[in-house]
């Protein structure tokens, strides 16, 4: 049957480096080529979905056989670029391919295939020849091609992408065959089911002794700092290490010979969030160096790196000994013809946007994002949550556990150095209600701190405190309420009490801080009604006035870190009848134009950072209105 047919392509993973996953920087040691760009693009038939790999389309040339070849930039999701429902909807696999010249000067190097993301599940080839694979989306993965490729010559590599979501992937879904024989892919979670070569594909080299990997974790003591590093070296032992710190300036400011150490660094400048400091997300170079018996360079490596401690008790979370107050968003990758492919004008706009309203915090709603824009939240000062891309988890077992598991262990190992980096979060609005995820959450948590302890872990809650299995696990708790919206439609009254109610027993029960990491109303752009009803702008605002009243109560009461209104921007979803042309929660449109809401919340982000952090207000925040001086006039 087709829909059992889909599924054969899953179950062949491996070949996948599983070390380290470093950012690829050219240096003196490392080149580097970009791959993405146009490819042919070809899609399988839903009733025969694994005619590519029958036929062998890996070893062919996309353009010699009977197919109907497309151009399809990368990266990109592929779903909007077409102008038919058969492209947006497709199940199942897709082929990507393209030819690459392989310099001659690399030959007798290390030679990587890396890619940022596929969603989802993605096979390589390159010259006929299998080289990797992998199935979770959102994440890197790379493969050394050495052997494979022809050095000073052309080479063809071939990509087949699958999307489609099981009860064991993550996240999860179902596929069924519908009476008119397409197949159908359903899944819970409220966003589009992008898919395709979404982030860069890259070729890179490294010598044949190379540095594989680096850890860092940073602590402070008054105004000194300490950097606690490891670097795992692959290739000879015959080498010896120069690791140097290096300011913004490239000035030399703490030095070691060995792969594990610990630098000292006086008087330095911490990383901190934005307006929290006049000089926010500061970073420094941890410069590595392998050399030779004769002191020649053999392999260089430069990471940033912030100096900034994080703590959690029962009320609070500090950064370098400062409470912190989380005021941002929960976000999507999304935009238009692009989907969730990286989009770096896209990537500006919307920390002008984050910096322009006042925020300092987002999370990674409800996957890891590209390498790219966590590096500018590193060094804007921008305090994320970072997200697993597991939602709405639910029909728990062993095999789910693991692939979870192993989703989290990737994203801590590409994120574990980031200092913007402040929370894990295991999984968004999962099904937390039912007795299995007790079992389920408690190892899933267990595994997080197994794998780093400096950072508190939470897990994105829409369930009651008192009806749900997870909440004893956490270091904070998070949760996502509607009231106003999917409950109380209207009942704009009852709002401050019910969302106080719910984050305080959150606090009490587990005795652990609170954040309210999704609350909103979807508004449809340019609909006013007054007085305010649902859709209009002037719901929205009046809706957000009261959330905002229960925020500043609790706050008060001392429990309570962080507001991240949903959404950020108005975001596409799956067709249904609760959806005008998607998710239209954002304070912003898909296309980044502010609703009247983002003025409001402008408002209070700013008055937030001036009352909590000393922050300077724009000059623009409040417009002229009148001048208040009372003008006495003399009458003769």
């Amino acid at each position: 049957m087709t829909v059992v047919l889909l599924l054969i392509v899953l179950p062949l993973l491996g070949g996948v480096h599983s070390s380290g996953i470093l950012y690829p920087r050219a240096s003196e040691t490392r080149d580097l080529i970009s791959l993405d760009g146009l490819w042919n693009f070809a899609v399988t038939n839903t009733t025969d979905p694994m005619r590519g790999h029958l036929d062998n389309w890996f070893r062919v040339n996309f353009n010699t056989i009977d197919l109907d070849v497309q151009k399809m930039p990368v990266p990109s999701s592929y779903n909007d670029v077409g102008t038919d429902t058969s492209l947006r909807d497709h199940v199942g696999p897709v082929w990507y391919q393209r030819s690459f010249f392989v310099p001659k000067g690399w030959s007798g190097q290390k030679v990587w295939i890396r890619f940022s993301s596929v969603c989802r599940a993605a096979e390589v080839w390159i010259n006929d020849e299998w080289v990797v694979s992998h199935d979770i989306g959102h994440l890197p993965f790379q493969a050394e091609i050495s052997k494979i490729v022809n050095f000073g010559a052309e080479n063809t590599i071939t990509v087949t992408v699958d999307n489609t979501l099981t009860a064991t992937t993550i996240p999860q879904g179902s596929i069924s065959e519908l009476i008119s024989g397409r197949v159908k892919q359903s899944y819970t979670f409220d966003f589009f089911n992008y898919a395709g070569i979404d982030r860069p594909v890259v070729l890179y080299t490294t010598p044949a002794t190379y540095i594989d990997d680096i850890t860092v974790t940073t602590d402070i003591d008054g105004t000194n700092g300490f950097i606690n590093y490891s670097v795992v070296v692959e290739g000879s032992d015959k080498v010896t290490t120069k690791v140097s710190l290096l300011d913004k300036t490239g000035k030399e400011v703490a030095s070691d010979t060995v792969l594990t150490g610990i630098l000292f660094v006086q008087n330095a400048t911490f990383w901190w969030p934005y307006l929290m400091d006049p000089n926010p997300g500061y970073l420094y170079s941890l410069q590595v160096q392998l050399l030779d018996a004769s002191s020649n360079l053999v392999d260089k490596y430069t990471l940033p790196v912030g100096i900034r401690v994080i703590s959690w008790n029962s009320t609070s979370v500090t950064i370098n000994k400062k409470p912190i107050y989380l005021r941002g968003f929960g976000r999507h990758e999304d935009s238009d013809l692009r989907g969730k492919g990286l989009d770096l004008p896209l990537i500006i706009r919307d920390y002008n946007l984050i910096k322009w309203i006042g925020a300092n915090a987002y999370r990674t709603s409800h996957y890891p994002y590209a390498e790219e824009i966590m590096d500018l939240a590193d060094e804007f000062g921008i305090m994320i949550i970072d997200e697993s891309p597991a939602v709405n988890t639910e029909n728990f077992s062993n095999e789910l556990l693991e692939n979870h598991k192993k989703s989290l262990t990737e994203l801590i190992q590409r994120d574990k150095n980031r200092p913007s980096v402040i929370i894990w979060s295991a999984a968004n609005e999962p099904r937390t209600q039912y007795n299995a995820s007790e079992a389920y959450y408690k190892e899933v948590v267990a595994h997080i701190k197994s794998l780093d302890t400096t950072r508190p872990v939470t897990v994105v809650n829409n369930q009651l405190p008192d009806s749900e299995y997870s909440g004893k696990f956490i270091d904070i708790a998070s949760c996502n309420v509607y009231y106003g919206w999917y409950s109380n439609t209207g009942d704009i009254d009852v709002v401050t009490a019910k969302v106080k109610e719910v984050a305080t027993r959150w606090n009490k029960l587990h005795n652990i801080p609170v954040i309210m990491t999704e609350y909103g109303a979807d508004t449809q752009e340019g609909l006013h009604l007054l007085p305010a009803y649902s859709w209009s702008e002037e719901y929205q605002n009046t809706l957000l006035s009261q959330y905002f009243q229960a925020f500043d109560q609790m706050r008060e009461e001392g429990f309570f870190i962080g507001e991240m209104i949903w959404n950020f921007a108005d975001f596409k979803t799956a067709q249904t009848y609760t959806r005008v042309g998607g998710n239209k929660k954002g304070i912003f449109t898909r296309n980044r134009q502010p609703k009247a809401s983002a003025h409001l919340l402008r408002k209070r982000y700013w008055a937030l950072a001036q009352n909590l952090d000393n922050a300077e207000v724009p000059d623009d925040l409040n417009e002229y209105i009148i001048n208040t001086k009372t003008v006495v006039k003399d009458e003769l």
